[in-house]
């Protein structure tokens, strides 16, 4: 393979200033950039859970948990107990969901903290009311039901099931069904016929709960692309998470990315033709070039499927990542122009100053900006903005 040479990117107004910190990549996470997103969500929506698993996408979930808060969302959404209870340590006291857990978790404790509970089976229910009876607290529920993709809730064969077994522990005074859930597969695409089976399926699910004598009052469908392209699947909340940190499935609304990944220059040579660079001799240099070191690399969270791809900007100009991606280094080659130990390069940002974006580096690696965001690594120093 040979080496690429860098490319201007215009207009760019300089390099990106360094973000202040000890040596080393750093991460800046703008909860300025949060805040206006959360705020255009919660315009399209009826009500917002902010959902904030996965540490808020890699962005910091009690710093982004306060933000959304703050900008119109009433109730956060996390995967694990585990989730809902750090932000309880951390002093958050809204409305806090949690919808994916084993049936041994510690229900007590989640009931303890005041943690709202998704229900997928019989099971979970009967584990639930266990904790309640345990702990003399009520649990709040929400009914998870499957509405077409054979992952988390109840099947639809035991669905009528659940929700007599729930209704007679509503009345023993045991739990409060709050709420039923569901979670759409196809509305990244807009239009995909089988948003419309699962609307289907989730009103007769709503149905069949309201039938068994329950009477819950939070209906939620739809996450961010369903939030920004489809009112009909709206109900009475929306569990909004990607759309928070900049992240929009649908490619509908342009949002505000909020973190910027920069990276100090280690060193700097400058090589003749037929140098080969990093491992396996995957790239030869095919004239005389500078190559950079950058202190950072899959361990750090930058996807070794980017090889050959990848860029960053450097001096103000778009320059390619040479060489395989290693666990902690990456190689850029600035052509004939030499950077120095010291300087900044940005990996990815909001792509103002034509910076790569993290959707640039999904885009190279053939994944998602999700996978991307959520696997940074835990070396990488955080500073976060207002």
């Amino acid at each position: 393979m040979t080496a690429p040479t860098a490319r201007t990117v215009s207009p760019v107004p300089g390099p990106a200033a360094p973000v202040p910190g000890p040596a080393g990549p750093r991460l800046r996470i703008d909860l300025g950039a949060v805040a206006a997103n959360t705020r255009l969500l919660a315009d399209r929506a009826v009500a917002l859970m902010a959902v904030v698993k996965a540490d808020g996408f890699g962005h910091g979930a009690a710093d982004v948990a306060r933000t959304v808060l703050a900008e119109g969302a009433t109730a956060l959404g996390v995967t694990t107990l585990h989730e809902g209870l750090e932000l309880r340590a951390a002093g958050i006291a809204a409305p806090v969901l949690s919808w994916l857990n084993p049936v041994d978790a510690d229900f007590t404790a989640a009931l303890r903290a005041r943690l709202q509970l998704a229900v997928p089976s019989r099971e979970h229910l009967d584990a639930v009311i266990a904790a309640a009876a345990r702990t003399g607290r009520r649990a709040q529920l929400h009914l998870h039901i499957d509405t077409g993709m054979a992952r988390d809730g109840a099947a639809p064969a035991r669905w009528q099931e659940l929700c007599r077994s729930a209704a007679r522990a509503e009345r023993r005074g045991l739990v409060e069904v709050v709420g039923v859930m569901s979670h759409l597969g196809c509305a990244d695409t807009p239009g995909d016929p089988c948003t419309d089976a699962a609307l289907t399926a989730f009103r007769a699910a709503v149905g069949t709960a309201r039938a068994a004598g329950l009477r819950p009052r939070l209906r939620h469908l739809a996450a961010t692309s369903a939030t920004l392209t489809d009112p009909r699947t709206h109900f009475d909340l929306s569990r909004v998470g990607a759309g928070l940190v900049g992240i929009d499935p649908s490619g509908t609304v342009r949002l505000r990315p909020a973190l910027t990944l920069t990276a100090p220059v280690v060193s700097v040579r400058e090589v003749p033709a037929g140098v080969h660079v990093g491992y396996g001799h995957a790239c030869t240099t095919t004239r005389r070039t500078h190559l950079v070191l950058l202190p950072l690399g899959y361990g750090d969270g930058l996807p070794r499927a980017a090889n050959g791809r990848a860029e960053v900007l450097l001096q103000g100009r778009r320059c390619p990542v040479v060489g395989r991606i290693s666990m902690d280094q990456i190689v850029v080659s600035t052509g004939d122009r030499p950077a120095a130990p010291g300087d900044t390069a940005v990996v990815f940002g909001p792509g103002d100053r034509g910076e790569p974006t993290a959707a640039d580096w999904a885009r190279w690696a053939g994944t998602i900006e999700h996978e991307l965001l959520t696997g940074l690594g835990r070396r990488l120093h955080r500073t976060v903005s207002p």
